[in-house]
């Protein structure tokens, strides 16, 4: 019977790499902010109106945003985020902040799949017939739930609140150290 064998640690990333993920990845959350801030206005545009003109041009630009722009900056965000976690001391389940903003993300992620972009999809379908706007919440409540999640985990990136998991408190003393000093 052969011996278990250890698990091999994860590699940390080096200095130039973690620096440029992490510039990916405040990039990618940035824009992600920036177009769900676009997403909200033209939302609250086309909700606001009576000018079946403006309605449309504005879910149609929506929709634009989120096929073409707002999926992929999302899994952008969520792959260099998990980058950064597993090639960091930091780690994915090491801090409640950081395990926190990990299944955000990938609820927003999800969300934006399964209820943004269908919403939207939906309300350019119904405009482009010549209806009136079907429902504002499919253009005004995705945009800004998903902002309220972004500026929420914008604050416990900075702020790093909650302290480490039951795995985190379980590392060695001087691992420990280690991840306090980064």
């Amino acid at each position: 019977m052969k011996p278990k064998q250890k698990p091999q640690p994860i590699t940390r990333l080096g200095r130039p790499a973690r620096r440029a993920v992490l510039v990916v990845h405040v990039t990618a959350s940035a824009s992600w902010l920036g177009l769900t801030l676009g997403l909200l206005a033209l939302g609250t545009t086309a909700a606001g109106t009576g000018a079946a003109v403006t309605v449309e041009a504005s879910v149609r630009a929506m929709k634009l945003f989120a096929d073409w722009l707002l999926l992929p900056v999302a899994f952008l965000t969520l792959l260099s985020g998990l980058v950064l976690s597993l090639g960091t001391p930091w780690g994915l389940v090491r801090y409640r902040w950081v395990c926190t903003k990990f299944w955000l993300t990938l609820a927003t992620t999800t969300a934006t799949v399964f209820a943004l972009r269908p919403g939207v999809n939906s309300a350019v379908t119904a405009v482009a017939a010549g209806g009136p706007l079907p429902d504002a919440g499919d253009v005004l409540s995705g945009p800004a739930v998903s902002l309220s999640a972004y500026v929420f985990m914008t604050v416990i990136s900075v702020l790093k609140p909650w302290g480490l998991t039951r795995r985190g408190r379980r590392l060695p003393e001087p691992a420990r150290r280690a991840l306090e000093d980064a």
